[in-house]
C-alpha cells in the first residue's frame, strides 16, 4: 500500500514586538512633582525611542510624531499581555481546527485505500478509467530498436522504469524507459554452445520478473527456464524438468513462487529462492500457450488446440475447466483476482469469470478478416493485456501491415461486456502486450514473424520494443469546477 498523505502543520506563532519594534513611555503631564513646565525638546526626549531601523528626524519630523502619539491609544503591558494571549490561543485553535481537517482527509484516503485492497483481494475492483481514455498521436509512439530477430514476449518493471524484452534471436535486452537507452544486453549464443554459454541458445518464447523487482525468468524452445538477477542481469540459476518448449511462465505476486507452463502440457512449481522445484500438475489435452498469476495461490493457462482454459488450484491441486473458443486459445491475462481475458486463432476475444464456466462475453472477429469474398479468414488474436483492476484491456492482431494493430476495449460492468475504444496501427506482428503498472503506457513487442512460427513473414516490419501512451481527456468545465 502506498504511503499516506501527510499533512505539515504550521508553526507556532513567535511572541514579538509590535508596531515599529518601538515601545512608547507613558507621557508626564503637567502636574508632575518638578512642577515645571516641560521644553516641546524635553517632552520628545521622553515620549520618543527612536529604532535602529528609522532615518534621522529633524524637528519637523518630530513634531509630526508627537501629534500624531498624542491620538493614540497608549496600551499598558497588562492589555498587550492579554492581546497577545488571545492572538496566540486564536492561532493555535486555528492549527488544531487545520490538523482535525488534515486527520479526517488522511483517514478518510486510508479508509479508500483499504477498501480498494479488500476488493482488490475479492477480484471485485474494477476502476472505472476507460472513459478517459483517448487514442495517441502516431508521433508519440517511440519504437525501440536493438533485436535482430522477431520480439517474442516482454516485461515492465514494478517500478515502470524498465523494460525487458526478449527475441527469437535468444538476446534479452533491458531498456531504459525515459530514455529508451539500453542498459543491458544478454546475447544469445548458437544452438550447440550450450555447456559453454551462459545464456539462451534458443528462441525465448516467455519471461516475468518478479513483484518487488528482484528476479527476471526466462523460457525457451530448448525446454530450459533461466533465472536472472533484474538489477543487474547476472545469470543465477537454470531450471530444467520440462519435456517441451516453455511457453508460459509468472511469478506468485508478492512471492518468488514461479509457475511455468511447457508445450508438454504441464504445470510446473518452482521456489526460486531455495533454487528448487516443487511439483508438477497435468490436465491439459494439448501444447499450454499461455499463463499467467496474481498474488493467490493459483494460475491460469490457455490451453491452446485443446479449445479450454483452466484455473489450477496449486494447494489442492485441482483444477477447474472452462469452455467458450472455438479455435486454438493463444493469449491468457488475468484482469483481477476473478476475471481474465484470452485471445484465440478464431479471431475472438473472450471475458470469464473464474466462476462461470462459459465466457462472460465473447466477441468474434474482433479484428475483422482478410481473404477473398467467400473465403474471408479472421485476423488472429496474438496477443492480450489487461491494466489489472481497472475496465480496461487490448488485444493484438496481425496480418498484412494494413491492419497489424493493438484494439484497447472498454469491460463493461462486472465484465459483461465490451466496447472498442480506439485502435493503434502498427505495422508487423503483434506477440506480446503489457500495460505498465501505472497506466501510463502500453508496450508492445512487434515482429516480422509470429512468435510460436514462422507461418508467413512481413518484410515491411520492424522488429522493435513499442511504447503507446496511455492519454486521459482533459476535464470538462464542469469537473475541474468540482475539483477547484
Amino acid at each position: 500500500m502506498s504511503s499516506p498523505f501527510f499533512i505539515k502543520a504550521s508553526q507556532k506563532p513567535k511572541l514579538g514586538k509590535t508596531g515599529k519594534n518601538a515601545t512608547v513611555s507613558k507621557r508626564k503631564g503637567d502636574g508632575d512633582s518638578g512642577g515645571k513646565v516641560k521644553s516641546k525638546k524635553q517632552n520628545l526626549k521622553y515620549n520618543e525611542e527612536i529604532s535602529s531601523d528609522s532615518e534621522a528626524e529633524g524637528p519637523i519630523a518630530g513634531k509630526k510624531r508627537q501629534s500624531k502619539e498624542e491620538h493614540e491609544y497608549d496600551e499598558t503591558p497588562q492589555e498587550k499581555k492579554l492581546r497577545l494571549a488571545k492572538l496566540y490561543l486564536s492561532q493555535l485553535k486555528e492549527e488544531e481546527e487545520n490538523k482535525a481537517e488534515g486527520e479526517s482527509f488522511e483517514t478518510d484516503l486510508i479508509a479508500g485505500r483499504l477498501q480498494d485492497d479488500v476488493l482488490e483481494q475479492k477480484g471485485k475492483l474494477q476502476r472505472l478509467i476507460a472513459k478517459d481514455l483517448m487514442p495517441p498521436d502516431a508521433s508519440e509512439i517511440r519504437l525501440l530498436r536493438g533485436h535482430k530477430l522477431p520480439i517474442t514476449c516482454l516485461v515492465i518493471s514494478p517500478d515502470d522504469k524498465c523494460i525487458f524484452s526478449a527475441a527469437k534471436d535468444c538476446s534479452i535486452i533491458k531498456w531504459d524507459v525515459e530514455s529508451g537507452k539500453k542498459l543491458q544486453v544478454i546475447h544469445g549464443g548458437r544452438k550447440g554452445t550450450e555447456d559453454r554459454h551462459v545464456g539462451h541458445t534458443a528462441h525465448i518464447l516467455c519471461m516475468s520478473i518478479s513483484s518487488d523487482g528482484k528476479y527476471l525468468a526466462t523460457g525457451d524452445m530448448n525446454k530450459l527456464i533461466m533465472i536472472w538477477e533484474a538489477e543487474t542481469c547476472k545469470h543465477l540459476y537454470k531450471f530444467t524438468g520440462h519435456k517441451g518448449p516453455v511457453s508460459g511462465i509468472s511469478f506468485r505476486k508478492g512471492t518468488h513462487d514461479l509457475y511455468s507452463s511447457s508445450h508438454d502440457r504441464s504445470v510446473k512449481v518452482w521456489n526460486v529462492d531455495e533454487n528448487a522445484y516443487v511439483e508438477t500438475l497435468f490436465g491439459h489435452q494439448d501444447a499450454i500457450t499461455g499463463l499467467d498469476s496474481l498474488s493467490r495461490e493459483r494460475c491460469v493457462t490457455a490451453g491452446g488446440r485443446d479449445g479450454s482454459v483452466r484455473v489450477w488450484k496449486i494447494a489442492e491441486e485441482s483444477q477447474l475447466v472452462f469452455h467458450g473458443h472455438e479455435g486454438s486459445i493463444d493469449c491468457i491475462q488475468l484482469i483481477n483476482e476473478e476475471h481474465m481475458i484470452t485471445g484465440a486463432d478464431d479471431g475472438s476475444v473472450c471475458l470469464w469469470s473464474v466462476n462461470k464456466k462459459k465466457p462472460l462475453c465473447t466477441v468474434k472477429q474482433a479484428h475483422g478478416c482478410h481473404g477473398d469474398a467467400g473465403l474471408e479468414q479472421p485476423h488472429w488474436v496474438a496477443a492480450v493485456a489487461a491494466l489489472q483492476n481497472s475496465d480496461v484491456v487490448a488485444s493484438g492482431v496481425f496480418g498484412s501491415s494494413s491492419n497489424s494493430k493493438v484494439q484497447l476495449w472498454k469491460c463493461g460492468q462486472n465484465y459483461r461486456g465490451l466496447q472498442p475504444l480506439f485502435d493503434v496501427p502498427l505495422v508487423g506482428f503483434v506477440n506480446s502486450l503489457k500495460f505498465s503498472h501505472s497506466g501510463h503506457f502500453l508496450v508492445a513487442g512487434v515482429g516480422q514473424e509470429h512468435r510460436l512460427g514462422r507461418w508467413w513473414r512481413l518484410k515491411e516490419a520492424r522488429n522493435g520494443v513499442c511504447i503507446i501512451p496511455i492519454k486521459r481527456k482533459p476535464p470538462s468545465q464542469e469537473e475541474a469546477s468540482l475539483d477547484n
